[in-house]
């Protein structure tokens, strides 16, 4: 099962695993103890049984140790009296009650670092390895449901498996010293119990498999659920233009009703277990109750011992009780760790090679080879390419446009220079230097990006435009603002530069989001820049401002320009026009208007727009 993985976790807690399961042993020992001085006390009080006049010799069963027990209490009260006697009984109950619930306490005190660091490394790895995975990994995902996992399936793998780990701790303990101690008292009448255990063993395994079975349906369910809330909360302003309110909270509350009757069988399926494990262990307590009461008339076995195993055998059904909640709760926690792990082990296939080359800079030029690339959707159909033998070659501090119809693979072309991706065929080379044999930081510590979607964070001006970086002086944040063209409306701000933005930077304009982008890019200053239709979305005022601060981060740099907006990228050094994944055209502005093809009829559309 996929929550055994969760327990390897475990190796990094030996010390307190070690000392949380000695302090249990100690606490059952001390627990008991208080129980077998019933016996005496019983027969002392009550006069069941005649002390022997001399101590027999030493024999290793629950005969001897009454005896000896009565012996020695016989001889105290005999010298002290009666209630002194009782009062030694009295003080010597309390202090291993209170010896075994301190041992108790220690137990589980020494465990909880083990409990909170176990989800606190899940989750760091969790985290770590969404952050390495393809851009392509999350096409086909719902973030919503990559949240829950995050979120709900690592407390439901706290709350199953590492509270089973705990209880595993301590619960076998207790039912192996109290069987070994009904084994010493009365092997006969324990022999009695184990005949419907079988029984209780099948019936807890039904119960279990169908738990397991719908805690995967409510788990898929509830990261359903997630993501429709995640997509309504990211798309409210298009449910509210279209008036779709009452659809949308239908479809969350059938989504959401569905999930709770699933979880309702769940939980009804999980308290079935304990009480008939409860029903199963009490049939074999009047099973005991008879025979173990024929035993005591017919004289075989003496009443205060008979009472002593009644009594450690209903002490045996609390941690049994608790080891059949044990079982189902890993059940359920089975199914949370199945959706942990199935993330965890997504396949990473951005891979560096052993020993990757460091890319410390930029100096001479950035080649495709062949190139093609295709998305693979499913292992089992063809490939869908979406760029064909692309041969291109971009010379250090020129300008590269690339122009074509929506789909024509503009993007996906750049995409594979920072590695988002990997060519399916052929090679990208910097300096001659294959990208798949460099390091990936130092390979994207060369290129910078500003696209059309502006990706902002909800924190201030200041820690945006300085994003990823905290040895930048507040002064070279400010001339990056002031090169974007973006300290003109910070400074108006009530907070300037540590004006909180807003979720993805929604207190801002999209001029003012594409200017914080760029003064994000001027900072870090790479020689290798990437504009992805930066001003497409923008009002005319917005785009002019932004094509101003452009101009001003491309002087110098080897820039990778996709527009569709062809007017802005007349004076690049050379246009690539793109078509169903292929290079169709290549040249200057000039030389392709001259050529009168696919170039020319799309200067000639947007002319007549």
């Amino acid at each position: 099962m996929p929550v055994w993985r969760v327990f390897k976790y475990l190796k990094f807690y030996p010390w307190n695993i070690a000392g949380n399961l000695l302090l249990n042993m100690l606490a059952v020992v001390f627990n008991m103890f208080t129980f077998v001085m019933i016996v005496p006390f019983v027969e002392l009080l009550f006069g069941t049984a005649q002390p022997p006049t001399t101590l027999p010799p030493f024999q290793f069963d629950q005969q001897y140790l009454s005896q000896w027990l009565t012996y020695t209490l016989a001889q105290y009260k005999g010298i002290y009296g009666l209630w002194k006697c009782l009062l030694a009984i009295a003080i010597g109950y309390l202090f291993f009650s209170f010896c075994s619930n301190l041992c108790r306490y220690g137990a589980q005190f020494v465990i909880s670092p083990m409990r909170n660091g176990v989800t606190m490394r899940l989750r760091n790895d969790l985290y770590h390895h969404i952050t390495i995975l393809p851009v392509s990994y999350f096409n086909s995902r719902r973030r919503g449901d990559i949240i829950s996992r995050m979120s709900n399936d690592i407390a439901d793998i706290e709350w199953g498996v590492l509270t089973s780990v705990i209880s595993l701790g301590k619960d076998p303990i207790n039912i192996i010293f109290f069987s070994l101690a009904l084994i010493f008292i009365s092997p006969r009448l324990f022999v009695y119990f184990l005949i419907i255990l079988p029984l209780a063993v099948w019936l807890i395994g039904v119960i279990g498999k169908s738990l397991r079975r719908n805690s995967t349906k409510g788990q898929n369910k509830l990261g359903h659920l997630f993501s429709l809330l995640e997509e309504s909360l990211a798309g409210i302003r298009a449910i509210r233009s279209f008036s779709r309110e009452e659809e949308i909270e239908k479809k969350f509350a059938d989504a959401n009703n569905s999930y709770a009757h699933t979880m309702t069988r769940v939980a009804q399926r999980r308290e079935l277990s304990s009480p008939l494990s409860e029903v199963l262990i009490t049939l074999g307590l009047v099973f005991i109750l008879i025979l173990g009461g024929m035993a005591v008339l017919q004289g075989e076995l003496l009443s205060s011992v008979f009472i002593l195993f009644v009594i450690l055998f209903a002490r045996l059904i609390p941690p049994v009780q608790s080891v059949v909640r044990v079982y189902n709760n890993l059940q359920k926690a089975n199914a949370a760790a199945q959706r942990v792990f199935e993330l965890l082990d997504a396949d990473e296939t951005i891979y560096e090679i052993e020993h990757p080359v460091s890319l410390d800079s930029f100096t001479d030029r950035i080649e495709y080879r062949n190139v093609s690339f295709a998305y693979r959707t499913d292992p089992q159909a063809d490939p869908i390419y979406v760029l064909r033998n692309i041969n291109l070659t971009i010379p250090k501090g020129k300008t590269i446009a690339i122009v074509g119809h929506s789909g024509a693979g503009k993007t996906t072309l750049v995409d594979l220079l920072p590695r988002f991706y990997d060519c399916t065929q052929g090679a990208i080379l910097i300096d001659g230097t294959p990208i798949t044999n460099l390091n990936i930081n130092s390979l994207r510590a060369q290129i910078g990006v500003v696209s059309q979607n502006c990706i902002l964070f909800n924190d201030t001006i200041t820690n945006n435009i300085a994003f990823g970086h905290t040895d930048y002086s507040f002064e070279a944040v400010r001339h990056a603002a002031q090169v974007a063209h973006a300290d003109e409306f910070i400074t108006l701000m009530e907070q300037g530069y540590n004006t909180p933005i807003g979720d993805r930077g929604l207190n801002l304009s999209g001029g003012q989001r594409q200017r914080l982008s760029i003064a994000r890019a001027v900072l870090k200053n790479p020689p290798i820049l990437i504009l992805d239709e930066a001003t497409s979305a923008l009002d005319t005022e917005s785009e002019l401002a932004v094509q101003q601060a452009l101009n001003q981060l491309m002087q110098g740099r080897t820039c990778i320009v996709i527009a569709h907006r062809l007017s802005t990228i007349s004076t690049a050094d050379e246009i690539i026009v793109m078509d169903k994944g292929i290079i169709k055209e290549q040249g200057t502005h000039q030389q392709l208007i001259a050529k009168g093809g696919l170039y020319r009829h799309l200067v000639d559309m947007q002319s007549f727009l």
